[in-house]
C-alpha cells in the first residue's frame, strides 16, 4: 500500500517481574486477535507496592497496526 492508515489502540500490560515483560504481555495478548502489528509507544508506567517492595509492573502502550484497505 503506498500510503497506509495506521490505528492505535491502547492496552496496559502487568507484570510480577519488570516493565519489559509487562510490554511483552500486552503484545503477546493483542496478536491473538489483531493481525500485523507494527509497532508500539510506551505511554506510562506505574506499578504497586507491597510492604515496601514493588510488587507490579503496569505499562500502558499504544499499539500500531495498518487499517486494511
Amino acid at each position: 500500500m503506498k500510503n497506509p492508515v495506521y490505528k492505535l489502540i491502547e492496552l496496559t500490560g502487568t507484570s510480577d517481574v519488570s516493565m519489559e515483560e509487562a510490554v511483552e504481555n500486552a503484545v503477546k495478548r493483542a496478536n491473538k486477535t489483531i493481525k500485523d502489528l507494527c509497532w508500539f509507544q510506551v505511554v506510562e508506567t506505574r506499578g504497586n507496592i507491597e510492604k515496601g517492595k514493588v510488587h507490579q509492573w503496569q505499562v500502558t502502550i499504544k499499539v500500531g497496526f495498518a487499517v486494511k484497505p
